[in-house]
């Protein structure tokens, strides 16, 4: 059944572009058929709210024109301060007595009026001898929800799963790189005004949590520094020299400004990352730490982040396990940009017929 459930396309609303990747099943788990990008224009979406839809509206089309994609139904997925995600314990019940008790939790948890938001959970684990089980609810807020369904009809596809960025994510590192339960990861997708933070065992979410911070940050302190536009800015911030010449050379007041943002924002994800460890019932270790999103292409970020952590760090491939379709193989922009892919890419691993 499951190689002959219907392929839908992955699309990774970000907010600096759009990237749309279908993906068919095949003998080997799955192949890349289709691969789509469009830039948006500045402040299209800000700080997770959609400022002009009409432009991601368009952004989409063109992603999915620029691929060669046909297939109308998409899943996609939401993150921010408008999206909250909770592991909570519960005794054993019933699904109709689990359906109440979710609705009772979000109203402790939620920092919005309950009636305002869209609530879904899953069972991480069955009751164990204790009685209790662990249950991921998950909450976002309907405006949000109602904006990605209106931008989506918009470009002429249909929503047909809305997920979370992290989950998405957790997804494609789960396929590609198959972790065991002994131990957690910590995945850190760096998204241009986002960080989306997940600490799994094996497939597992034992920590999420979302940093309304990015590369942005980098690309803003570039441009200042140097004088130039915001799009020069970005082609530097990830090793392109002006005119768009790749180099591993970079001028010294660009290296200092980046290293500010780097600490920055390292800080932040230190304080998530300690955060979990004082607070998670889990006793699983963090023992090594993935990188992904646009921002993982930053020159010396890795090298940055071995300094400030006593654990391996390593760059996500969405395609390690991935086959590429001949048509793709040369393309250059698919290995340029594969780091900021992990959403899309986990998004386009999901089927029509699950749940």
């Amino acid at each position: 059944m499951f190689f002959r459930s219907k392929a839908i396309v992955g699309l990774d609303v970000g907010s600096s572009a759009i990237k749309v990747v279908e993906l068919q099943t095949s003998s080997s788990g799955y192949k890349l058929t289709g691969f789509g990008y469009a830039p948006l224009p500045p402040e299209a979406i800000v700080q997770g709210s959609f400022m002009n839809s009409p432009a991601i509206s368009n952004a989409i089309r063109e992603a999915c024109e620029d691929g060669g994609i046909k297939t109308r139904d998409v899943a996609t997925s939401v993150s921010g301060h408008a999206v909250i995600v909770k592991k909570i314990s519960l005794p054993a019940q019933s699904d109709e007595e689990l359906e109440e008790s979710i609705r009772w939790e979000a109203e402790q948890y939620i920092p919005f009026d309950i009636n305002e938001v869209n609530i879904d959970h899953q069972i991480l684990q069955e009751a164990t001898t204790d009685g209790q089980m662990d249950v991921l609810l998950v909450a976002a807020k309907k405006d949000l929800i109602d904006d990605y369904l209106s931008v989506v009809s918009d470009a002429g596809m249909s929503i047909a799963v809305m997920d979370v960025d992290a989950f998405a994510v957790g997804n494609m590192y789960d396929f590609n790189y198959q972790p065991t339960n002994d131990g957690a990861v910590a995945l850190v997708d760096i998204g241009a005004s986002v960080i989306n933070i997940s600490v799994l065992s094996g497939s597992v979410p034992l920590f999420i949590r979302d940093i309304t911070s990015g590369g942005n940050q980098y690309s803003e302190e570039i441009q200042k520094t140097l004088n130039v536009s915001f799009e020069e800015a970005e082609r530097i911030k990830v090793g392109e020299a002006p005119g768009g010449v790749s180099t591993d050379v970079i001028p010294q007041e660009v290296e200092e400004a980046m290293r500010e943002v780097s600490d920055t924002l390292l800080g932040e994800i230190q304080r998530s990352l300690d955060f979990y460890r004082a607070t998670a019932s889990s006793t699983r270790n963090i023992e090594k730490l993935v990188l992904c999103g646009g921002s993982a292409r930053v020159p010396g970020l890795v090298r940055l982040f071995q300094e400030r952590v006593d654990i391996p760090v390593d760059i996500a491939n969405p395609f390690a396990r991935v086959e590429i379709a001949a048509d793709f193989r040369k393309n250059d922009r698919i290995r340029e940009l594969a780091p900021a892919l992990g959403v899309a890419v986990g998004l386009g691993m999901r089927r029509l017929n699950e749940t």
